[in-house]
């Protein structure tokens, strides 16, 4: 079984971006349970949890490298 396709859709937002703090906030709330799910299924599958956390960070951080550099080439 899938827990994370198991959870259903991600909920859009109900504050505006320019509402930053109360968007972000929302946000961690959303994504939270997604992410324990993650790390719950890495974990059954035999990753260490705190690798498999660290490697999550590693590779959001390239996420927002790779579109920071794509603005500003655009």
């Amino acid at each position: 079984m899938n827990k994370i396709t198991d959870s259903g859709p991600v909920p859009p937002p109900t504050h505006a971006a320019n509402e930053f703090l109360a968007y972000e906030t929302e946000c961690r709330g959303v994504l939270k349970p997604l992410l324990t799910d993650l790390l719950d299924m890495a974990e059954s599958a035999g990753w260490n949890r705190r690798t498999a956390a660290s490697t999550l960070m590693f590779l959001a951080a390239q996420h927002v490298s790779a579109a920071s550099k794509a603005s500003a080439a655009g």
